[in-house]
């Protein structure tokens, strides 16, 4: 968090969801991104990064306790870097969100358990030579570098997996989009909290595909998130 009135209604957003705050404060500004949202649903994300730019290796949250560490890459590389590796020292498995895109060393793969990308960073992930079109083909050239699971968010159409030799595809439901906002980072979060809950990688995924759908049918980031109950009831009406 930054040193600004922004951080305190963070901080209470996070309260009121019951969410523990371990956050840091930084004599910055908070990190704040601007968006804009198309008649389709889809965005635009301007990011100013604020004191998430400002976060160092030394500056590592307490990982006791802990069952996965997410991580995503609006941070320093090299801090990011640093959390995995001590979070896989630990046993602690360790989800990357390679968003923005950037090149990734094959030290910091190799520390990840899961990798999450959406199409377009699968794309520069896989590197000059792949097939776009080839989805298995992507995935597995990006698990040859390091992580164990490779995961794709692909919109509308669901989510795949390759985790070993096991390629997992999760269709998404048929929704309305009004605002796709939110909808990357209510997959991720759900899904560490399936893991870490001990589901497996399948249900996990349709738990995540589930929530993250449901998320695109309102305006907004967080307030568009749903709720537990909301989510159980959405993949009730799935099995159904």
């Amino acid at each position: 968090m930054g040193d600004d009135p922004y951080a305190g209604v963070l901080r209470g957003s996070l309260r009121e969801s019951g969410v523990q705050d371990l956050s840091l404060t930084l004599p910055l500004p908070t990190g704040a991104a601007f968006i804009t949202v198309a008649e389709s649903g889809e965005n635009v994300i301007a990011v100013a990064s604020g004191a998430n730019a400002g976060l160092t290796p030394e500056q590592r949250p307490p990982l006791e306790g802990a069952t996965v560490l997410v991580l995503q890459l609006e941070i320093p590389l090299e801090t990011v870097q640093a959390y995995a590796r001590a979070a896989r020292e630990r046993d602690i498995r360790v989800i990357l969100n390679a968003a923005p895109a950037t090149a990734l060393s094959a030290a910091l793969l190799a520390d990840v358990d899961v990798l999450v990308v959406n199409e377009g960073e699968l794309d520069t992930l896989s590197g000059p030579g792949s097939q776009p079109g080839d989805l298995e083909g992507q995935l597995r050239r990006v698990q040859a570098q390091g992580p164990r699971t490779v995961l794709v968010t692909l919109g509308g159409e669901g989510s795949a997996a390759l985790s070993g030799e096991d390629l997992i595809r999760v269709p998404a439901p048929a929704v309305t989009v009004l605002d796709s906002t939110g909808a990357g980072d209510t997959y991720v979060g759900v899904l560490a909290g399936a893991l870490g809950g001990g589901e497996p990688l399948e249900r996990a995924m349709r738990r995540a595909t589930v929530a993250a759908s449901l998320a695109c049918t309102r305006e907004g980031a967080q307030p568009s998130m749903p709720s537990r109950d909301e989510i159980e009831r959405g993949l009730t009406g799935e099995r159904a």
